[in-house]
């Protein structure tokens, strides 16, 4: 065979498998949206309050406004646009990747081994194997505030697109990489959860209310301030030097969770876990 051949033949593998793989991933979400409307009471009750659980915090941010209109450049609607951003992202990455939160007692509860003995991408079989009921209250509030104060321009929705996924990747990269302290240290689901809490709180509140060594650590180890100032720095007023720090910054972060995962995997000692899986 030529080496023509074997690089046809190479492209042909890889085609198939990326095939493959978007098909597995296809077939994970079906079958979690269709365990989650096996109940659909529960599924629009839990989603519903979720909704409404986002819109009691932009009333008292509405009630805060009421009395100062602009608060270090910030006004409500900047303010109302990074709750869509920060609940839109978190809400989509739930939705289709629900167990990228817990990472932690998966391992530290020998449950990795479902995964591993079966022909799949381990970190996305664990990611996708899960779907967040709460989550599409959170995505569905996303969408519902754009429509409401957003840009609806076609560059308006490109941005806010972008913010979404930026977003999404972000909250989900930090998250694994505390949960996967637990291959390392043994069960870190305590600190997974303090993690994932406090980077949620600090990504809904606007960065330029924080200062010195604070701000500084929003935009480097704890990087909840690239999604904090979104609405500022990439919906309102476009800054091409912040979007490329946002864009790096969400690479590098998501690239070191699947290494940390990886070589975490090869720490991994099995649970002797009996667990079956559809």
């Amino acid at each position: 065979m030529s080496m023509a051949d074997n690089n046809r033949e190479n492209e042909r593998q890889r085609g198939s498998s990326s095939w493959g793989t978007l098909k597995f991933l296809l077939t994970c979400w079906k079958v979690n949206l269709a365990s989650a409307m096996e109940y659909r009471l529960s599924f629009f009750m839990l989603a519903g309050m979720m909704f409404i659980n986002n819109f009691m915090w932009l009333f008292f941010w509405s009630l805060f406004f009421s009395r100062f209109q602009v608060v270090n450049g910030w006004e409500l609607n900047d303010v109302m646009m990074l709750w869509a951003i920060g609940a839109g992202g978190f809400g989509w990455t739930n939705m289709l990747f629900g167990n990228f939160n817990q990472i932690a007692p998966i391992v530290a509860g020998g449950q990795m081994d479902v995964y591993l003995t079966q022909p799949k991408p381990v970190l996305l079989h664990v990611l996708a194997s899960r779907m967040s009921l709460t989550a599409v209250g959170d995505f569905l509030f996303g969408l519902t505030v754009f429509a409401w104060v957003g840009d609806h321009s076609v560059r308006g929705v490109l941005l806010f697109t972008v913010s979404l996924l930026i977003s999404g990747l972000l909250i989900m990269a930090v998250t694994m990489v505390a949960g996967c302290f637990s291959f390392y240290v043994g069960n870190s689901e305590g600190i997974a959860r303090q993690v994932f809490n406090s980077f949620l709180a600090l990504s809904t509140y606007p960065s330029d209310i924080f200062r010195g060594f604070a701000k500084a650590l929003l935009f480097s180890i704890i990087p909840a301030g690239f999604i904090s100032y979104m609405p500022i720095g990439l919906l309102r007023d476009f800054d091409a030097v912040f979007v490329l720090e946002a864009v790096s910054i969400t690479v590098g972060f998501l690239a070191g969770s699947i290494l940390f995962f990886h070589q975490g995997l090869k720490r991994y000692s099995s649970g002797n876990a009996i667990t079956l899986r559809g």
